[in-house]
């Protein structure tokens, strides 16, 4: 049996870098502490891109020809019952170990981009001790052995990027939007927690092997009861999803998000690239086996992740911060992810858009992180996140600007570029299963294409502003990442996935369907064609066009106003209705009645203090006073 057990390092290192720099590194030049951190993820890289090479091409497979789940390292950490108790441990499977390569990959790339990035920045330390601390959490979330496990590292996620959005903490916004992505995720976390208790307690059970076995329990626990019209087990998953939902930026949970964009550039990429925002799609992948039986949640799934990537589409085309604009690309993508979960099927050519999604996740962790990393580039050059104050960048950053390039075609799906392998085949898996589904991911294909495209003309093309100081290409701790990158971007759609990654671990063939293929091209390339006419040279179209629109511009440029419904839930009705009144009530009524307590208790002291005056004579009266009392109530009580 190969050993694996050297895994529990990726695990321990990133921890060590977390407490060596955030309670040390002040004792060191920034640069060293950017170095260790730099090399500490170096160093998990290449444990991770060996740990897959062990997995898939050393290990044997099980007789039935699929991967093995394997437990590297488990220990018990908490006992419950003598059945229930939690774990914490590596497990390793064909999703965990692509999410060790796609998570250290984006993480050794941001840490290295972030040594010239936050040069010169106050808290340069604290920020790669906080890099630390969201590798260590994002690792143990992926590789974790059972569902609690993944749930302590879910909620250790959700601190570090808090601590990592609000990292400019003296910016009121910065502020804002950390609380804001810890309040949201928190109320998702809640429908998390609740989904786990029900799961487990139905199962009596928390280890992913045992519950995503064939045997279950899940399958036949949770089934004979039923609530609301619902099994258990499909409230269960359902609960999970809400707090998969929050973590990926999923409608209606998705308005923490482009708040996120507050955090440095490099914090941008870490969190909406291939980390956090994919934890909700991971996580509806890891229990994939449950939700299979589980139509009615399997549909939610498939609706909020279709919906939420037509929407965020529309609303990126309307912004002008281009973090924000790839903000909502992230969430358009996060949704295409979730729509391929939802359509997919269980074993053999059904399991389809389970594959798709993972290798959708894989590419798309490329591209985006290109996409972010080469913003923080432009914005380090002109000091600016508007595209209507860029234009003409293209001869100044030469480097950025072929590899954000490479990055708008991979996303928009054209081809040879990573972005239209996977896809294609969540458009194909989605045809086969909904055709209403189908055609609003054609739709968005389009739409991220001209988005994309608008961003792309926008800051290279159109015509040259005046800058304050000529841009330059940024120094090559930024550039090498943004190659590296885009290199993935280009060829990780040539990779063989499908023998990899699939959503019962056996291999199965897939060929491209080029009738389905093909009209995806032509859209984005509709796409692209309407953002040049449009956005490569200075015109008015543009404008006139989003006049014409009136109304649905609008609302769309303020993001159909749901920050403005829940700003008018919580403080209108939520604070003054419900707040306000259990306020009054504890002030007035808890804490009145404490102080009248009090009140009576200092008066009654205040009115016997002579008992305790010191003088003999008085005591002595009290003394009679009170034997003569007593004596006569004995004397009552006997005659009566």
């Amino acid at each position: 049996m190969i050993d694996f057990s050297y895994t529990a390092l990726i695990l321990l290192i990133p921890l060590f870098l977390f407490v060596l720099v955030g309670l040390f590194g002040n004792r060191f030049k920034p640069l060293v502490s950017g170095v260790i951190g730099t090399s500490g993820l170096f160093v998990i890289w290449v444990l991770s891109l060996f740990t897959a090479y062990k997995y898939f091409f050393v290990l044997e497979k099980a007789t039935d020809g699929s991967f093995q789940k394997l437990l590297a390292v488990n220990t018990v950490w908490l006992h419950l019952t003598d059945k229930l108790h939690i774990d914490m441990g590596v497990l390793l499977d064909p999703i965990s170990v692509m999410m060790l390569i796609v998570i250290t990959t984006v993480s050794l790339m941001v840490h290295l981009y972030s040594i010239g990035y936050m040069h010169g920045e106050k808290g340069f330390q604290r920020f790669f001790a906080m890099l630390s601390l969201f590798s260590f959490s994002m690792l143990g979330l992926v590789v974790a052995t059972n569902i609690f496990q993944m749930y302590i590292f879910w909620e250790l996620v959700g601190v570090s990027s808090y601590l990592l959005i609000g990292f400019y903490y003296t910016r009121d916004t910065a502020v804002a939007a950390s609380k804001k992505a810890f309040i949201v995720t928190r109320f998702a976390d809640l429908g998390f927690l609740i989904g786990i208790l029900i799961l487990s307690y139905t199962t009596g059970t928390f280890d992913f092997i045992t519950l995503t076995g064939s045997s279950s329990p899940a399958f036949s626990s949770g089934q004979g009861v039923w609530f609301l019209g619902l099994s258990t087990m499909t409230w269960s998953m359902i609960f999970i999803f809400m707090g998969g939902a929050g973590k990926s930026a999923m409608f209606p949970l998705h308005i923490w998000l482009p708040d996120a964009m507050e955090g440095p550039t490099p914090v941008s990429a870490l969190i909406h690239a291939a980390t956090m925002v994919v934890a909700g799609v991971y996580l509806v992948a890891r229990m994939f086996p449950i939700y299979i039986h589980e139509t009615a949640a399997l549909d939610i799934v498939a609706w909020v992740g279709a919906f939420t990537s037509l929407f965020a589409a529309v609303i990126a085309c309307t912004q002008f911060d281009i973090k924000r604009v790839l903000a909502y690309s992230t969430m358009s993508q996060i949704g295409y992810m979730m729509l391929a979960l939802g359509v997919s099927g269980y074993g053999g050519h059904e399991g389809l858009g389970y594959m798709a999604s993972m290798f959708h996740l894989f590419t798309h962790a490329f591209f985006k992180a290109l996409l972010f990393l080469g913003a923080g580039a432009i914005i380090h050059a002109v000091h600016s996140n508007y595209m209507n104050e860029m234009g003409g960048l293209r001869k100044y950053l030469p480097i950025t600007h072929i590899t954000f390039l490479i990055a708008c075609l991979a996303i928009a799906g054209i081809p040879p570029f990573a972005g239209f392998f996977s896809k294609d085949e969540i458009l194909v898996a989605a045809f086969h299963h909904n055709k209403v589904l189908f055609a609003m991911e054609y739709a968005v294909a389009g739409l991220t294409a001209f988005y994309m495209f608008r961003l792309y003309y926008s800051v290279f093309w159109r015509k040259e502003v005046h800058y304050h100081h000529t841009p330059h290409e940024a120094p090559a701790t930024m550039t090498i990442p943004l190659i590296f990158l885009a290199l993935g971007s280009t060829f990780t759609g040539f990779i063989p996935f499908t023998k990899l990654v699939t959503s019962d671990g056996l291999p199965f063939e897939i060929h491209t369907e080029w009738g389905i293929a093909i009209p995806s091209i032509l859209i984005a390339v509709v796409g692209i064609a309407v953002a040049t006419v449009f956005y490569r040279k200075e015109n008015n179209i543009a404008t006139r066009l989003a006049r014409s629109m009136g109304g649905f511009y609008t609302a769309a440029y303020h993001k159909f106003y749901i920050d403005e419904v829940y700003l008018f839930i919580t403080k209108r009705i939520i604070f003054n209705y419900i707040s306000r009144p259990i306020a009054w009530f504890d002030r007035h009524i808890v804490d009145g009645t404490m102080n009248g307590v009090s009140y009576v208790t200092n008066e009654a002291s205040f009115r016997i203090r002579k008992f305790q005056s010191g003088q003999l004579q008085q005591y002595a009266i009290v003394f009679v006073s009170g034997t003569i009392f007593l004596a006569l109530l004995f004397i009552y009580l006997w005659t009566n």
